[in-house]
């Protein structure tokens, strides 16, 4: 997995950071979404700006230590398909991690 992007918690519950690859550069928020009207709903939506650029959902991994993280799905028109990423927490709560996931679904 890659290091796409590093972000720092924000107070409103969210995280700010920077995402970066080879064709991206840009600010991003994963902004709580205070409107889940359903379970499959995404818990973040992530803005570059006031424009949505995507999603995430709490997932948690399988194995002996299991790790809570965000899997997020974002596009840009330059690509030709959306990008599948896992935002980690470091341990100490007020960073992260966005890896780019190269499979292909969750």
């Amino acid at each position: 997995m890659a290091t796409i992007g590093t972000f720092k918690a924000t107070k409103a519950g969210g995280w700010e950071g920077r995402i970066r690859t080879l064709t991206i550069n840009l600010r991003a928020k994963f902004v709580p979404n205070d409107d889940r009207a359903v379970d499959m709903a995404p818990a973040f939506l992530i803005f570059c700006g006031t424009s949505q650029i995507g999603a995430a959902w709490r997932r948690r991994t399988g194995g002996s230590s299991p790790r809570d993280y965000l899997s997020a799905k974002f596009e840009d028109p330059m690509l030709v398909a959306p990008v599948s990423a896992a935002l980690f927490e470091d341990g100490d709560g007020h960073n992260a991690t966005l890896v780019w996931n190269f499979r292909n679904g969750d």
